[in-house]
């Protein structure tokens, strides 16, 4: 079986430090392990290369971005990339590549299957959705936000590495840990406002890609909300540094709002919250907003807490809570490790896939004997 992925963003310096596109990444690097698997971006430049692990990442060269988004790379060498598989399997699902491979994809016959991470615009009247045959979502608000059929769709939710993000029980913790793209939509204004007298913030993500004012100049914001406080800012860090700023944390925030601190309503904010499974798998119970999928991974008063999103009082009280009572930190980091373990590794993630295309592919004429 030939899976290829299409996701138009690269995870990295090179794309974006986002869960929109770390995901499609390790979903891939799982899929590899047990099929012929290609995880497609694109660029300036064409690039190929194979990881040890099996997966072949394919660089495609972009001649433009459309209106310069960087979820809309324009390659004409796509609609050839993706003849040879037996399900292309696309990311963002409004992007400019995932349009265009799912009508490759019906172009061949080729089983077509999207996960989608939450980018807006145009469905094409309704056409897009009609063109894929799996819906794949991270978590059921997901599929709900999206308007995904029922007898199409199977929620995959995300994962974690188990191995890369584990507890060291010789690591001491403490401190908030934060990470994500330094955006209003998620909240760091209101963790910053909210943070425990006395306590550390790591502010881990790089700035958003918001074009206009007063949006462009958030990262500013939080920089003067900080003064004063404990807060350091460490922009975006390597994938070699994201395990043990989680397991020294004694805490992860992740305080998505539905309405910016600029009055500004949020249509859809978290679909799922990698951050969060990464800061579970390392032992690290979790103070969240109940937004989104977020809530579908996050026991509340199990594994951390969920407040009312944009509710400093209440995200104040339950931060200083975990920092303050290092027993109940410790059990509720425990039970989020076995959710993961049981749950939500990158394999799990991979194998429900797996098991969505082998229903899918007698359907159609895949364009290779598998």
């Amino acid at each position: 079986m030939r899976i290829i992925h299409v996701a138009p963003t690269p995870f990295g310096a090179a794309g974006l430090f986002g869960g929109g596109e770390r995901y499609p990444l390790e979903l891939a690097r799982a899929l590899a392990l047990f099929v012929d698997c290609e995880l497609i971006t694109f660029g300036r430049q064409a690039h190929v290369e194979r990881e040890p692990g099996g997966l072949q990442r394919r660089t495609l060269r972009a001649i433009g971005w459309l209106g310069g988004h960087p979820a809309h790379p324009i390659a004409p060498g796509l609609f050839a990339a993706v003849s040879r598989a037996h399900v292309i399997h696309t990311h963002h699902m409004r992007s400019l590549p995932s349009r265009f491979a799912a009508l490759a994809g019906r172009t061949h016959g080729t089983v077509t299957a999207v996960t989608d991470h939450g980018l807006q615009g145009s469905s094409w009247g309704g056409l897009l959705p009609r063109l894929f045959d799996l819906f794949l979502t991270v978590s059921a608000y997901s599929a709900r936000e999206l308007g995904a059929p029922a007898e199409r769709t199977r929620v995959i939710y995300g994962g974690a590495d188990p191995h890369r993000y584990a507890p060291d029980p010789a690591a001491s913790r403490g401190g908030v840990l934060f990470v994500g793209r330094l955006t209003p939509h998620k909240g760091v204004d209101c963790l910053i406002q909210a943070l425990p007298a006395g306590a550390a913030l790591t502010v881990v993500g790089s700035a958003g890609h918001d074009p206009h004012l007063p949006e462009r100049d958030y990262p500013l914001l939080l920089r003067t909300l900080s003064v004063d406080k404990q807060v350091r800012f460490a922009d975006a860090v390597g994938d070699d540094a994201l395990p043990a700023l989680y397991r020294s944390a004694a805490v992860l925030a992740l305080p998505s709002v539905d309405r910016t601190c600029y009055g500004k309503p949020v249509r859809v904010s978290e679909l799922l919250g990698l951050v969060v499974l990464e800061a579970m798998a390392s032992g690290t119970p979790v103070v969240a907003s109940r937004i989104g999928g977020v809530a579908e991974i996050v026991q509340d008063g199990v594994t951390g807490f969920l407040v009312k999103p944009g509710d400093t009082t209440e995200l104040h009280a339950r931060l200083d809570e975990v920092l303050r009572d290092q027993q109940l930190a410790a059990r509720m980091g425990r039970a989020a490790r076995e959710i993961v373990l049981e749950r939500y590794t990158w394999q799990a993630v991979a194998e429900r896939c797996l098991a969505a295309y082998e229903l899918a592919l007698p359907v159609r004429q895949t364009p290779a004997t598998l």
